[in-house]
């Protein structure tokens, strides 16, 4: 078999993009427009822990500080963050818009829903998912992904 006709991975980057889409549904169910599912952990965050620098956000989330500022900047122009000056006026701090405010107990509910769901999902597996994520960042801290990609490498 040539490599190159070869996605090995893609069912299961279909299947969690699929599970995104189910996930999504719930807020056009709920009448609530442009919100995208990588908004709602840190607007969670963002209600549990008050204003946070896009830096103290991205470490809360496990995300790179590029990354939380993309997000930020898209969750401010769907109008369910703000950015207002920081408390020592060179920084600045996300905080939730009172779209987002409004919004928050159908959020919490569906974070928690979707968690027990796939927490019992996980439990009906004969092998978890979490527990193939586990084995495999025991691999990759044993021998690193990057080294073995190269090794592949003619």
């Amino acid at each position: 078999m040539d490599l190159l006709d070869s996605n090995h991975w893609s069912d299961l980057h279909a299947l969690l993009a699929e599970l995104d889409q189910d996930i999504a549904a719930l807020y056009t169910d709920a009448g609530i427009e442009g919100m995208r599912t990588r908004f709602v952990g840190p607007l969670i965050a963002l209600h549990r822990f008050g204003p946070m620098t896009i830096r103290q956000l991205a470490q809360r989330r496990g995300v790179s500080h590029s990354a939380m500022s993309q997000t930020a900047a898209a969750m401010i122009r769907a109008g369910f963050a703000e950015s207002a000056v920081g408390a020592d006026a060179r920084t600045r701090e996300i905080a939730l818009s009172a779209r987002a405010r409004e919004i928050m107990p159908f959020l919490v509910d569906e974070w928690r829903a979707t968690e027990a769901t796939v927490r019992q999902l996980d439990s009906e597996l004969p092998y978890a998912l979490s527990q193939v994520t586990a084995d495999l960042r025991a691999l990759l801290e044993a021998r690193p992904f990057a080294e073995r990609l190269r090794s592949q490498l003619p």
